[in-house]
């Protein structure tokens, strides 16, 4: 068991923290979806668990732009403890919206080292290509060279998992940028095709987004998910939480679960 709950952030508009409780105590951990209100109110704290969760859905209905509010509220009532908490080495997850309020919050996407600084970023999450919401099945790899020590019992595993998302298409400010992220291991997960093979060939890995739909939205370079550089938070577009048992997938062939994501989570929550 975890040596602490496991925080999993709920706001209003967010439907898929019971998806990622489920994935978490089968994972062996123990989840607490918690009210970002609550946690306003010092009822419940960050230091508290052994890992956040920020789970995806449509925080406030996406009103001032996808997972833009909950990035505000982060960034104003709970800066420090954030800090604190990537500090402690503590694992942070941010799944879809979860991902989004991540980056626009500025705990992911700056080249250099700055949290909670959203000025600072030089990537964001944008409308999708086609202009038009994806719901579909993707693959996924965990990046060999990623920096995140939590992720790294899983380095290049595959996960097969739903998207579900209208702004998931990953840009930074330039090529430059690009290149930064990928030199760093700042990298996490990449887009695949349905064989498990890298969209892109390895000497235009920075080029123009891969094949659609095997990359669904046309994030650059088939980006999915990125880590920060203390390698403690990580977040991601797809859906992991939404195939962790076998007859969630719709051919029911088992295996390239997104269970092993949530098990080194909570392994490094211990």
């Amino acid at each position: 068991m975890s040596a602490a709950p496991i925080l999993i952030v709920h706001a209003s508009g967010t439907n898929r923290d019971g998806d990622a409780a489920q994935a978490i105590e089968l994972a062996g951990g123990s989840p607490r979806i918690v009210h970002v209100n609550q946690l306003r109110r010092g009822e419940v704290t960050f230091a508290d668990h052994a890992g956040v969760l920020i789970p995806g859905g449509f925080s406030y209905g996406d009103s001032l732009g996808a997972g833009q509010r909950l990035a505000l509220e982060l960034r104003l009532w709970f800066a420090q403890e954030l800090s604190e908490v990537v500090t402690a080495g503590k694992p942070v997850l941010g799944i879809c919206n979860g991902f989004q309020v991540l980056v626009k919050a500025g705990l992911l996407g700056a080249v250099s080292e700055h949290r909670l600084a959203p000025e600072n970023r030089q990537v964001t999450l944008t409308d999708n290509a086609r202009g038009r919401f994806e719901c579909r099945w993707v693959t996924l790899r965990v990046e060999p060279a990623v920096r995140s020590t939590w992720l790294g019992p899983i380095r290049d595993t595959i996960i097969r998992c739903p998207v579900a998302h209208g702004e998931g298409r990953f840009v930074s400010a330039d090529d430059s940028v690009s290149a930064e992220l990928e030199a760093q291991g700042l990298v996490a997960f990449r887009y695949q095709d349905s064989g498990a093979t890298p969209v892109f060939q390895p000497d235009s890995v920075r080029a123009a987004a891969g094949a659609y739909p095997a990359n669904p939205n046309g994030s650059a370079a088939d980006i999915a998910g990125i880590c920060d550089h203390s390698g403690a938070v990580v977040g991601l577009m797809p859906h992991p939480e939404d195939h962790v048992l076998d007859w969630q997938r719709p051919n029911g062939d088992p295996g390239a679960t997104g269970l092993p994501l949530f098990k080194a989570f909570v392994a490094a929550a211990r």
